[in-house]
């Protein structure tokens, strides 16, 4: 329905399916993109190749994607401690290193024509918006004030009924998954 409103519907449309299984022949697409989303993929290699095979030969394939820099170290506590907050309020199973990344893509027939690491040169770092000990109005929700208000109301609206139970729980959990991506970006 959106997409005929937008006046789209005749070269967009939506398919849910399983990115490790998609139904659609080979060969079909002219390009491919994924935006931290194979990340989620029990497999990485055959996700990489599932989307290989429905993408025409020669064309590109473009991912932003979840990986650890070489800066992680696995052997840190601290690091798994970031790592795990991370997986656990983004439900990923595990973060790869970007160097696994890039090899399932090879693995899986690409050619990596470029990769870069974009936040090393971005002017703002990117979880700015999400830092709870930042003071701003444009991220006001994520500072601890922010919080505070937000655990309230959850509290009072899961008693009257307007929110599922278990909403502050999930909030909870967002919340140390933010503290753990803002630890992990500094």
């Amino acid at each position: 329905e959106l997409n005929r409103i937008a006046g789209v519907d005749r070269v967009c449309n939506f398919v849910k399916g399983d990115f490790m299984k998609m139904p659609f022949v080979d060969n079909s697409f002219d390009a491919v993109y994924a935006i931290e989303a194979t990340c989620h993929a029990p497999d990485p290699v055959g996700c990489y190749k599932e989307i290989y095979r429905v993408l025409k030969p020669g064309q590109c394939f473009a991912s932003y994607e979840w990986c650890l820099t070489d800066s992680y170290d696995r052997s840190n506590q601290t690091h798994q401690k970031i790592k795990a907050e991370i997986e656990i309020g983004n439900g990923l199973t595990d973060i790869r290193m970007t160097t696994e990344c890039l090899e399932a893509v090879k693995e899986a027939g690409f050619e990596v024509v470029w990769e870069k690491d974009l936040a090393k040169e971005s002017p703002v770092p990117w979880y700015q918006p999400i830092d709870s000990h930042r003071l701003s109005f444009s991220n006001f929700r994520a500072t601890y004030i922010g919080r505070f208000f937000t655990r309230t109301l959850l509290i009072a609206l899961e008693y009257v009924g307007l929110a599922p139970l278990g909403s502050r729980r999930v909030q909870a959990l967002l919340e140390q998954a933010a503290d753990g991506l803002v630890e992990g970006g500094r």
